[in-house]
C-alpha cells in the first residue's frame, strides 16, 4: 500500500540540522518511507495523497523512558527529593496495579494520550505486577505504538505493598517473557527497577536473561546524591554506580540508562565505550532536584543521548514539553558553567527528542528512505503571527507552544494511529 502524505515536512537529518520542504510530499510503501519529494515521481501521480494544506509535517516523537503505572500520579509531590518522593507517591500508586482492571483503566487513557501528543515509540516501565505488564503492552499494541515494556524488577526496598521475593521476581519474569511473546510491536526489556531495589542474586540472574536472550535493559544511574550514596552503601567494591550493573551484565549498547545528572568523566567514559544510551529527562530533574544533567557535554564526549519524559517525575506526558524542557535545562547549565558549555538549540533538542531516540530502534535520522513511517501532522494556524512566518520559525514555536488539538494526525509504523477529526 503507498502513503502519500502532503504538507510543509521537516525532519531532523542530524544533530542541529533540519531538513525542510515546503509543500512536499513524503511517501511510504507498505509502511516503509520511499523518500521526501518537492515533487511527485511518475510511479505515484496515479496515487491518492493526504493533503494537510500548510500543516506541519513532523516526525512523530519517541519517549526513551517514562513510568506507566505513575500516570494517575502526574505533577503530584513535586516538593519532594527522589527517595521521599518514591516512598510517599509513586510505590503506594504503583501497589494499586496489582488490580488487572485498574491497570486496563488506566494504560487504556495512556496509550491514548501518548498518541495525541505525538509519540509513537516508547521504552517504558511497568510495575512489578505481571498482567498488569502484559495489559500494558496489549493496550499499547492495541493503539499502535511500537516500543519496549518491562515489567519491573525489585526484590528490596519497596515496602510491604510493593516488592517481591527473589524467587518471586524471577519466576515472574521468566512467565511474562513466555506471555508476551503474542506481541508484534511491544516487545520485553528486563527493568532492574534501579541497583537499590534489586539484590545481587536478582541482579546476576536478570544479566544472565539478557546475556542469554539478547534482551535490552532499561534502569536508572546517577540521578541524585542521597540516591548515589545508598548505592556506595550496598556496592562498597564499586567505585561508581555504572559498576552496579555492569558486573552483572547489564552494561552494553542495549541498554538505556536514565538521567545520568551527577555522571562524572569516569562514568561518561564507561558510558561511551559500552554504547549505552543516556536517557535526559529535564522536567523531572527539575521537579525532584536532582540537579541538570550535562547533556552538552555528553554529547561532545561521545555518548548517545536520547530524551524521556520519566513521568511522573516529569510533569508532562508530551514530548514536545520534553525537547522544550531539554533546551531550557541546558540553558541553565551554560550558566551555572559560567557560559563555557553552549545550549542546546531547538534543531538539536527535536533530534534528541525524534531521532536519537529513534535510532535505538535501528532507524536512520530523519525521514529516511528505509524507515519505517513514523510521522504527525500539525495545525498552527490559529496562533497569532508578529509577522508572516518561515516554515523553520513556525517548527521553533510549536516546540515551546502550540494550538490547542494541534496535533491533527499520527502515523506509526505505516498506519494511521490517530486523527483528530
Amino acid at each position: 500500500m503507498t502513503t502519500i502524505i502532503k504538507g510543509n515536512i521537516v525532519s531532523a537529518s542530524a544533530p542541529g540540522s533540519l531538513e525542510i520542504t515546503e509543500h512536499g510530499y513524503l511517501v511510504s510503501e507498505d509502511g516503509v518511507i520511499a523518500g521526501v519529494y518537492q515533487e511527485l515521481p511518475p510511479q505515484y501521480r496515479a496515487a491518492e495523497a493526504e493533503d494537510w494544506g500548510d500543516c506541519l509535517i513532523l516526525q512523530s516523537l519517541t519517549d526513551l523512558h517514562t513510568h506507566a503505572p505513575q500516570y494517575p500520579m502526574l505533577s503530584m509531590g513535586m516538593d519532594l527529593p527522589l527517595l521521599d518522593w518514591l516512598n510517599a507517591y509513586a510505590f503506594p500508586t504503583e501497589a494499586r496495579f496489582a488490580d488487572p482492571g485498574y491497570a486496563r483503566e488506566v494504560y487504556r487513557w495512556l496509550a491514548r494520550d501518548l498518541l495525541a501528543n505525538g509519540t509513537t515509540r516508547v521504552c517504558i516501565f511497568s510495575s512489578l505486577h505481571r498482567q498488569a505488564t502484559l495489559i500494558l503492552m496489549e493496550e499499547l499494541e492495541k493503539a499502535g505504538i511500537v516500543g519496549y515494556a518491562g515489567k519491573v524488577n525489585m526484590d528490596r526496598g519497596g515496602g510491604a505493598g510493593l516488592q517481591e521475593t527473589t524467587e518471586e521476581s524471577e519466576r515472574e519474569t521468566l512467565r511474562w517473557l513466555d506471555e508476551c511473546r503474542q506481541f508484534r510491536h511491544v516487545r520485553p526489556i528486563l527493568t532492574p527497577r534501579f541497583t537499590p531495589s534489586c539484590t545481587d542474586e536478582l541482579m546476576a540472574f536478570l544479566g544472565g536473561l539478557a546475556r542469554e536472550r539478547s534482551l535490552p535493559v532499561q534502569s536508572h544511574l546517577s540521578e541524585n546524591l542521597a540516591e548515589m550514596d545508598l548505592v556506595r552503601r550496598l556496592h562498597p567494591d564499586c567505585r561508581q554506580y555504572w559498576e552496579t550493573y555492569a558486573k552483572f551484565g547489564l552494561w552494553n549498547h542495549q541498554t538505556l540508562m536514565a538521567h545520568c545528572v551527577h555522571s562524572d568523566a569516569r562514568e561518561r567514559k564507561a558510558m561511551r565505550d559500552a554504547g549505552v544510551t543516556a536517557v535526559h529527562c529535564a522536567s523531572s530533574n527539575n521537579s525532584i532536584c536532582s540537579g541538570i544533567a550535562p547533556v552538552r557535554v555528553l554529547m561532545n564526549e561521545g555518548v548517545r543521548v536520547a530524551l524521556g519524559t520519566d513521568v511522573a517525575g516529569g510533569s508532562s506526558i508530551s514530548m514536545f514539553d520534553a525537547v522544550a524542557d531539554a533546551i531550557r535545562a541546558s540553558k541553565d547549565r551554560r550558566i551555572l558553567d559560567r557560559w563555557q558549555t553552549d545550549f542546546l538549540t531547538v534543531a538539536e533538542g527535536w533530534y534528541l527528542g525524534t531521532s536519537a531516540g529513534a535510532a535505538f530502534f535501528g532507524d536512520a535520522p530523519g525521514f529516511a528512505a528505509g524507515n519505517p513511517l513514523h510521522a504527525l501532522a500539525l495545525d498552527d494556524s490559529r496562533l497569532l503571527q508578529p509577522h508572516p512566518l518561515s516554515v523553520r520559525e513556525r517548527f521553533e514555536r510549536c516546540v515551546y507552544l502550540r494550538q490547542p488539538g494541534a496535533i491533527r494526525a499520527v502515523w506509526s509504523a505505516g498506519r494511521k494511529v490517530f486523527s483528530a477529526d
